[in-house]
């Protein structure tokens, strides 16, 4: 069975909202931007928890997932779809836009363009899931923009698994890092690409293995800015001024990490995750 005929398409229904979906907690990154950006939209956030992470997954498994993920949120009344994961963007993207040809979908995906664009010395790092740097996604992006540049890329098993569940400064985390960034200080990189959107949660972190002199990058304000634009050209009716908008937040697996990461790392102390099991 092909993953484009695992749903049948549905029409949306609900409130117009921006609907939000990572494997788990690192598309809040995204969603904190998306907020910043557009504070009288509504937002839909949807964590996949129960089926992360994508980033040791198949691209079959990924697209599948995608697409259950897709149709929720446009039942919840999303009239544009954000996908803040870079796995599933590498693997899914393509068949979900050719499911819902007319839904905007924005993307998330390393930016190598704009990485070798602030290299001084044209050697980058990214730090990316198996899954994404495995991607034809990924190989073509670095055959249109590396150029002459040197880009290491470096795959980082387990780490977005230890962020889903919370461990943001565990001694195996800390561990993990400094083992991930090491071939990127050895190959004197000037600048990093946190190609997964988990990865800013430990940034700190990271910037601490990589050293002061490396510059890290990550893509939250471009994909926001996207769907910015999109949002304004649906001609939808404009939020009420000076009013922000609802913001939802579910998964479907355990909620605990989600509702941790969303007090204390964002600090929407008021905001309650839904569980939806079985989804």
């Amino acid at each position: 069975m092909n993953s484009t005929d695992l749903i049948p398409p549905s029409p949306v229904a609900g409130p117009a909202c921006i609907g939000v979906f990572d494997s788990g907690v690192g598309g809040l990154t995204v969603l904190r931007e998306l907020r910043r950006q557009l504070p009288g939209v509504p937002l839909c956030y949807l964590a996949d928890a129960a089926h992360a992470p994508y980033g040791e997954r198949s691209p079959d498994y990924i697209a599948a997932r995608s697409l259950r993920l897709a149709e929720h949120l446009q039942a919840q009344g999303a009239r544009l779809l954000v996908v803040a994961c870079n796995t599933a963007t590498a693997h899914a993207i393509a068949v979900m836009r050719q499911r819902w040809p007319a839904l905007p979908i924005v993307g998330t995906e390393p930016g190598i363009k704009p990485a070798v664009a602030a290299s001084t010395t044209r050697r980058i790092g990214v730090l990316a899931t198996p899954a994404t740097i495995a991607s034809a996604r990924y190989q073509d992006l670095l055959q249109r923009h590396a150029g002459e540049a040197r880009v290491i890329s470096q795959p980082c098993p387990g780490l977005a698994d230890l962020i889903e569940r919370g461990e943001l400064d565990s001694p195996q985390l800390r561990a993990l890092v400094d083992e991930l960034c090491a071939p990127l200080r050895a190959a004197e990189v000037d600048t990093v690409l946190m190609g997964c959107t988990h990865y800013p949660l430990i940034q700190d972190r990271l910037q601490a293995a990589l050293g002061p002199a490396v510059r890290l990058l990550n893509i939250e304000t471009a994909v926001a800015q996207q769907a910015a634009r999109l949002w304004a050209g649906l001609g939808l009716p404009a939020p009420a001024q000076g009013r922000e908008g609802t913001l939802r937040l579910a998964s479907t697996g355990e909620t605990a990490a989600l509702q941790t990461l969303v007090r204390e790392a964002l600090g929407w102390s008021e905001l309650k995750v839904e569980s939806l099991p079985g989804l």
